[in-house]
């Protein structure tokens, strides 16, 4: 399947999965309790040039945000519309920082090694009897499968603009659920070839 993950490594590399992991925990857990729209907006600096660091590279994958824009926009004018356009732009600011540091951590982490921190994670419950093993393995799909379903999109509306048709249009459904299908198909024959030996 393809994925986001960058093979020029940058700084971000170098720190262990669980470390990104846990970071991206504790950041999300600190953008729900900020409350203070200043504060916020000084956040949003400091994840936008934490992003920027990472390099070229990853500011490519920066047109991924796009539709995060537009779903932000839409909040801040509901929230003008109702009112209160604080908590609107507290709202987005809020949405795309945690977003961006999600799109770090794919961008930065290989599939195996969080699958790794997610088995460990779970190892605990195998007193219990859990099979840890498959939990993490399926979490780690919806995880992979979530991350390629956005290459193939990213493809098809590069491939639909380049023929002169607009962004995102509904005619990419198609081709994109033929494609989700192809790949959850080999998948799932791998799946089907190494667990039944």
């Amino acid at each position: 399947m393809l994925s986001l993950y960058l093979t020029r490594r940058t700084w971000l590399h170098a720190l262990p999965a669980w470390s990104k992991l846990l970071a991206l925990s504790l950041a999300g857990t600190a953008l729900v309790m900020v409350s203070s729209l200043s504060s916020m907006g000084l956040i949003g600096a400091l994840v936008t040039l934490l992003y920027c660091s990472l390099g070229r590279a990853a500011w490519r994958q920066w047109r991924m945000l796009r539709g995060l824009l537009v779903a932000a926009l839409l909040i801040i004018g509901f929230h003008w519309w109702i009112g209160d356009p604080a908590i609107g732009l507290l709202t987005a600011l809020r949405l795309m920082a945690a977003t961006m540091l999600a799109l770090m951590l794919t961008l930065t982490t290989r599939f195996d090694d969080l699958l790794q921190v997610l088995e460990t994670l779970l190892s605990p419950l195998r007193r219990l009897g859990v099979p840890t093993e498959r939990i993490a393995l399926g979490i780690g799909l919806m995880l992979r499968f979530a991350e390629n379903f956005t290459v193939q999109w990213q493809r098809l509306d590069d491939a639909h603009r380049a023929r002169g048709g607009r962004s995102s249009s509904w005619r990419l459904l198609a081709p994109l659920a033929v494609r989700a299908l192809q790949s959850a198909e080999r998948v799932a024959d791998a799946l089907a070839a190494r667990l039944g030996h």
